[in-house]
């Protein structure tokens, strides 16, 4: 009797399969947007033929910074104090600049208490993708109102939001972050193309994703919920990511209707025109259509900004490629003489 040939498991050029990429089993609401996220995070990892052991997991407080544990658990993670992920990231990623950091955290977590932080990694452009996961709620703490939910929002146990909004597309491009994005997580694609352009962008990429909390945010005329969000999601252009080896597939466009943007490695963000004439490059550009969007209540989705050449933190500081936590004793402790010039240069 012959038996069936047992199905062969489909690796990618990593010799990787999908499960690979896995995580551990959500224990968030079904449904919640963050699920969705973490698949595509897992789905543009497998794609980019990463190593997992290759990546590092950061978050800090909430529903969203237990995502990682849902993702890429052959990763290390380290999962710290409410409003701190950017403190681990820098610490981490200076430590050792051949890993790829992916900094997971919540409206609560960078727009309340880790708000200082948020702005100060911007600044430097610590080469990392930071990713909001934005309901607009805390929702492990039973639905109280974020810096981000919208002025005049009523719940049922909150009342109602007397507060503006912060935006944190906004506030990264204010704060003059090289790459800036927001996405809704009911988009899988555009959240799948925006952070494997952001993994391969150099210097600090932040995505704000809409992500809808079904248990504590559910109302369907809010700004964070999936009804509103589909209804409302205006996309700057299609999207579309393409590693430097398959640049040929450029040729498939028609020419007059994408906009390229190289990065440093030579992978390519291609941007498909929709209706608007688009140019992620101008910051000012940009800065105005999230101010029309604000006031128009439009989501606007896409990559907003991108500067792929802006300096980074390594670059500041002139790091050597070799891991400073790898260096051995005698390149990091200087000699007598050295020491013997420098206590001289002191009086």
């Amino acid at each position: 009797m012959n038996e069936k040939p047992a199905a062969q498991v489909e690796v990618n050029a990593a010799g990787l399969s999908r499960g690979d990429y896995q995580g551990e089993p959500s224990t968030l609401c079904p449904g919640c947007g963050h699920n969705t996220i973490s698949s595509q995070i897992l789905t543009a990892c497998y794609e980019l033929n990463l190593i997992p052991e290759q990546i590092v997991k950061f978050s800090g407080i909430g529903c969203s910074s237990k995502s990682p544990t849902y993702f890429l658990k052959r990763s290390f993670g380290f999962n710290g104090l409410h409003g701190r992920m950017p403190s681990l990231a820098l610490g981490a990623l200076f430590a050792d600049r051949t890993i790829k950091g992916i900094g997971i955290s919540g409206d609560g977590d960078t727009a309340s208490i880790g708000f200082g932080q948020f702005k100060h990694i911007i600044r430097r452009n610590m080469p990392m993708v930071y990713i909001i996961e934005n309901n607009g709620v805390y929702g492990l703490t039973k639905g109280q109102f974020s810096a981000t939910a919208e002025k005049g929002l009523e719940l049922k146990h909150q009342g109602r939001n007397p507060y503006i909004p912060i935006d944190l597309a906004k506030e990264a491009l204010i704060s003059g972050a090289s790459f800036v994005a927001r996405s809704f997580s009911g988009d899988a694609k555009q959240v799948r193309e925006l952070i494997k352009a952001a993994i391969s962008h150099y210097g600090t990429a932040v995505i704000d994703i809409i992500s809808p909390c079904v248990t504590f945010n559910n109302r369907e005329d809010t700004l964070h919920s999936y009804v509103w969000g589909r209804q409302h999601e205006a996309p700057l252009h299609d999207i579309s990511y393409v590693p430097y080896r398959k640049a040929i597939l450029l040729g498939e466009f028609e020419e007059g209707t994408t906009q390229e943007v190289k990065l440093h490695d030579g992978s390519v963000v291609i941007l498909k025109k929709l209706e608007t004439d688009y140019d992620p490059t101008d910051k000012w550009h940009a800065l105005r259509i999230l101010e029309e969007a604000e006031m128009n209540r439009w989501l606007i989705t896409g990559l907003i900004y991108i500067n792929p050449t802006q300096p980074t933190l390594f670059d500041f500081h002139d790091l050597v490629d070799q891991p400073l936590n790898r260096l051995e004793v005698d390149r990091i402790r200087p000699d007598a003489e050295s020491l013997e010039k420098l206590n001289d240069s002191m009086y």
